[in-house]
């Protein structure tokens, strides 16, 4: 082999290494990077499953908040219905004595003043009738303002039970 070949050989092996050493280069750094890719990606998964589970976690709690006070809610209605019958019995007796006293008025009154009673009614009949009229009402009211105070302290305390972040 002369000089020229020999040197171009030369030059051709050198190139050639040059090539091999860059190709081996170029895999290592790919390889790195995919090691660091795979790396991350499995990081971010496990981060992601940790915040799904505490999310999880506080969704439940938060649940059973509103579960509890849900419970206590309905037994504290139950009590109100329970007291509203219980008043409305009580109320019923009184309605019932007030019309025997309406009706024991109102035949004395037929009995000894039958010429100068008006058509109308007595004030006792009218008052008693207001009388009745107003239990009624107080018992109705009393009641929706129940339930409505009991679903009030329910709502209350589910938010408050929302906001404490696990005791």
């Amino acid at each position: 082999m002369n000089g020229w070949a020999w040197r171009a050989t030369a030059l051709l092996l050198l190139l050639a290494s040059y090539w091999c050493a860059y190709e081996h280069g170029r895999t290592t750094m790919n390889n790195e990077w995919q090691g660091r890719w795979a790396a991350r990606d499995a990081g971010d998964k496990q981060a992601w499953a940790l915040a799904e589970q505490v999310a999880r976690k506080e969704e439940l709690r938060r649940q059973a908040v509103v579960d509890e006070e849900e419970s206590n809610a309905r037994k504290q209605l139950e009590l109100a219905a329970d007291r509203a019958a219980a008043a409305e019995s009580a109320a019923g007796g009184l309605r019932g004595e007030i019309s025997r006293l309406r009706a024991g008025h109102s035949a004395t009154c037929n009995a000894i003043a039958a010429q100068q009673r008006q058509a109308g009614a007595t004030a006792v009949v009218v008052l008693g009738g207001l009388l009745e009229d107003a239990d009624r009402m107080a018992g109705s009211c009393s009641a929706a303002l129940e339930r409505s105070r009991i679903a009030g302290l329910a709502c209350e305390a589910v938010v408050d039970g929302i906001r404490r972040k696990g005791e």
